[in-house]
Order: C-alpha cells, then sequence, then structure tokens
C-alpha cells in the first residue's frame, strides 16, 4: 500500500483500469457522484490554471538576473533550444508516422443526449483572469524583476511560487487519480474508452523510442564539441537514468545525476551549477511527451492541425517548461494554459492530456534527467575554452 500511495503513476494506471472496467457495471447515479466531483475539481482546475502561470514563470524569468553572468545565459540558452528541438523534431515525427498508426482510432468527445450524466451540483469558480493575460502578466513582470531592483516584489512572487507549488503538490496531484478514474468511468459508460486505451498502447511504444533517438542526438552533439565518446559519456550517466524512471522527479534525482556528472569528467563546479539548474529549466523529454500525445489526440478527434499553431505552441510551451516544478505530473500541470489557450483543448480534452502524460510520466524524466548530462558536458567545454584564452 506504501508503494502505491508513493507512486502517482501506479494510482493512475489504477484508476484508469478500474475505471474502465467498472464502467460497464455501476448504475447512472453511483456514477452521478463521481461526475460530481469532477465538475468541482474541474472548476478548481480551471481556476487554478492562469494562478500556476503567474506563479511559476514569473520567478523562473526574474531568478534569471541581468548580472547572472555568461554561463547561466548560456545554459539557460542550450536548454531552450534542446526543449524547442525536441518539440518539434517530435512534431515532424508524429505527422509522419500517427495519421497512418491511427487511422482507424476516431473519438467524439460529444455524448449523446440520453446518455448524459448530469452532477447532482456544480460550484462556479470563475477565474481571476484568462490565460493568455496570465501569461502576457507573468512575462512583463517576471523581465521587469530580472532587469531592476525590484527586490521586494520579487521575494513576494517567490513566496507565491512556493504556494502554487504546495498547491500542486498537496491537493492537484493527490486528486488526480480519482479525477481521472471519474473520467474513464464516464467514457466506459458511454463507450469512448476502448479507443482511448487502443491510442494509449499505440503511442507510448513511438514516444519511447523517440526519447531515445533524442538522447542518442544530445550526447551526439555534447560529444562532438567536447571531442569525446558520446555513447561513454551515456553509459556513465545511466545510474541517473534508472534513478529518474523510479523518481518520476528531476529535482528529487539531482544527488545521483550530480554523481553519474562527475563520472564523466566534468568540472565539480560546472556539474555543482549546471545539473540543478536543468533539473529546473531542461524538460525535453517532456515536451516531447506533450506534443506528441496533444497530436494523438487531435488526430483521433479528427480536429484540424495547423502548422504555424503548432509553431507558436511549441515556441511557447518551451518556455512554460522553464518554468515547470520539479514534482511528478509538474510539467503537465504547467502546460495545461498553453494547451487551452493556443490548441483550444477543454477540459475533457485536457484530462486525457494528463493521463496519457502521466502513464509516461517516467520516460520523460529520465529524459530530462539524461539530457542534463549532455548540457553539462557542452558547459564544462565551453567554460575550460574562456578559461585557456583568458589564461593566454
Amino acid at each position: 500500500m506504501r508503494f502505491i500511495k508513493n507512486s502517482l503513476l501506479l494510482q493512475i494506471v489504477i484508476a484508469i483500469v478500474v475505471g474502465s472496467v467498472l464502467g460497464n457495471y455501476i448504475p447512472g447515479y453511483i456514477n452521478r457522484i463521481f461526475v460530481t466531483f469532477n465538475a468541482l475539481f474541474g472548476n478548481f482546475l480551471n481556476f487554478i490554471i492562469p494562478l500556476i502561470i503567474v506563479g511559476l514563470i514569473i520567478p523562473a524569468i526574474g531568478n534569471i538576473g541581468k548580472e547572472a553572468g555568461k554561463l547561466l545565459f548560456i545554459t539557460t540558452a542550450l536548454a531552450y533550444i534542446s526543449t524547442l528541438l525536441s518539440g518539434f523534431s517530435t512534431y515532424a515525427v508524429s505527422i509522419a508516422i500517427f495519421p497512418k498508426l491511427l487511422r482507424a482510432q476516431t473519438l467524439n468527445l460529444s455524448v449523446a443526449e440520453d446518455q448524459v450524466i448530469m452532477p447532482f451540483f456544480s460550484i462556479e469558480i470563475p477565474p481571476l483572469l484568462d490565460v493568455m493575460s496570465a501569461l502576457v502578466l507573468a512575462f512583463i513582470i517576471g523581465i521587469c524583476i530580472s532587469r531592476g531592483p525590484f527586490t521586494y516584489l520579487k521575494g513576494i512572487f517567490n513566496e507565491f511560487q512556493q504556494v502554487i507549488m504546495t498547491t500542486i503538490e498537496k491537493v492537484i496531484i493527490p486528486f488526480l487519480p480519482l479525477f481521472i478514474f471519474g473520467v474513464f468511468l464516464n467514457m466506459t459508460y458511454t463507450g469512448q474508452v476502448y479507443t482511448i486505451l487502443e491510442t494509449f498502447m499505440k503511442i507510448i511504444g513511438v514516444i519511447f523510442i523517440l526519447h531515445i533517438l533524442f538522447l542518442v542526438f544530445q550526447y551526439s552533439v555534447a560529444g562532438a564539441i567536447a571531442k569525446r565518446n558520446p555513447f561513454a559519456l551515456m553509459k556513465n550517466m545511466l545510474p541517473a537514468y534508472f534513478t529518474a524512471l523510479g523518481t518520476q522527479s528531476s529535482a528529487a534525482t539531482i544527488p545521483v545525476t550530480l554523481e553519474s556528472t562527475l563520472k564523466n569528467n566534468i568540472d565539480p563546479k560546472i556539474a555543482g551549477f549546471v545539473i540543478p539548474l536543468c533539473a529546473t529549466i531542461h524538460l525535453a523529454g517532456s515536451t516531447l511527451k506533450i506534443v506528441a500525445c496533444a497530436i494523438a489526440l487531435m488526430l483521433i478527434q479528427n480536429a484540424p492541425i495547423d502548422p504555424l499553431q503548432m509553431i507558436g505552441f511549441i515556441f511557447m510551451l518551451g518556455v512554460t517548461m522553464v518554468a515547470a516544478p520539479g514534482v511528478p505530473g509538474g510539467a503537465i500541470m504547467a502546460a495545461l494554459g498553453v494547451l487551452q489557450s493556443i490548441l483550444g483543448f477543454n477540459q475533457e480534452q485536457q484530462t486525457l492530456m494528463i493521463a496519457l502524460y502521466v502513464a509516461m510520466d517516467s520516460f520523460g524524466t529520465a529524459c530530462n534527467v539524461m539530457g542534463d548530462g549532455a548540457i553539462a558536458v557542452i558547459i564544462d567545454k565551453i567554460s575550460a575554452k574562456n578559461l585557456a584564452t583568458t589564461a593566454s
């Protein structure tokens, strides 16, 4: 029981399986209890999403600071570029593969009127501001804090960030399994669940192969820059990779990631700087999963996929991933606002995205962590080159 309690992935899997089975047998009035909970929790999510954007993005931008130095700028730029490459390469592969892979799957989230189960009651919780307003506000305040002496304001938003992260860890994440159970219970009742489960199985394998190939690409680039064997570098990082599979948290894996990075003969000062920073701002694996899952979900619903819209989505998702908290499921929670504002995902689609994402959370986190080691190799080479130039 303790193992189940500590594993969000296992809780989500159990919720999906049990909901998919019981939906065939539970009478409508029992189902209505969970529909009521989902209505309340869904309204709370709509309320908290803009606050998540404000609470995470402002400190992420503000804490960079104009005096942070060259290495901080380069590390942040590399993390963002890596995230964008992950997103765009996943988009290209998904568009090439998924239409054929998922051509037999079609999902219509609209339900016939006689199958609709209404909640016993619902409480509206209007958000304080919409998602796009939250994004613009976060950029304005974050940039101003990073450029000016707004010490007091910076402290306020750093504390607000802790409030948001506590809300995610103590309220949203614990109730997610029950929320997803209710969604799959109702989808089984309305006959939609089997399409979703079949889609899950098909795209999980593709995403796993994609994240392995992207890691090989990252280390090939790092190895070429540092003039070292990329596969030897990857081998030394395997303890961090497998630890991340278990923790599902880049932050919790930092000690092992740091130790593995040092085995690659990285300067301890560089490793101690890059690894904790990248654990927060480098989420290429999470971006890979979110882009692939979003495209798969749009395809099975016959939703149009606009390339220009997807380009804007990936660029904005990269910024959002920089601000995502390093807790299990944190990346997808931070991405909900962008999914809603740019791709127009409604509550049902967002819930399916959460379920798809968390089902592969271990792989994405492992890809994030392993990629941190590649960035450390590059930064170490740049730092050594700068020291040599200064000495001469």
